[in-house]
């Protein structure tokens, strides 16, 4: 087709649609948008950051026995001998003996576990 040939085409008239009273300009939308997205992810964020400072329900134990449904150890009181000193943070290499591991964890994560210690009492 040519321009001339679709000069020929009459225009038809847009019909008016009823107006709703919330008009948008381009301009406007070009704020609104970002805007919305920087609160939707502000907010996320902090949904997270609000989440991540209660307390989490995850694994204490990360790598002692865990081929047992439930790691259990016990001893019999006449086996100490004055003293015995359990981990409590299962960072332990000696594990269930404390090795001082929970120092290191304490200075990484703020937590304050230490051991479990058991004495005799003197007779």
């Amino acid at each position: 087709m040519t321009t001339a040939s679709l000069s020929a085409i009459p225009q038809l008239p847009m019909p008016s649609l009823p107006s709703t009273g919330f008009r948008i300009s381009k301009d406007q939308l070009i704020v609104a948008v970002p805007v919305a997205v920087m609160a939707a992810a502000g907010g996320f964020l902090l949904s997270r950051y609000l989440n991540g400072r209660s307390c989490k329900k995850g694994q204490v134990n990360t790598c002692i026995s865990k081929d047992s449904p439930k790691v259990v150890h016990s001893f019999d009181m006449e086996d100490i001998s004055t003293k015995a000193v359990y981990c409590r943070c299962w960072k332990s290499k000696k594990f269930p003996y404390c090795d001082g591991s929970h120092t290191k964890h304490n200075e990484e994560t703020g937590d304050n576990v230490g051991p479990l210690i058991i004495k005799k009492k003197d007779a």
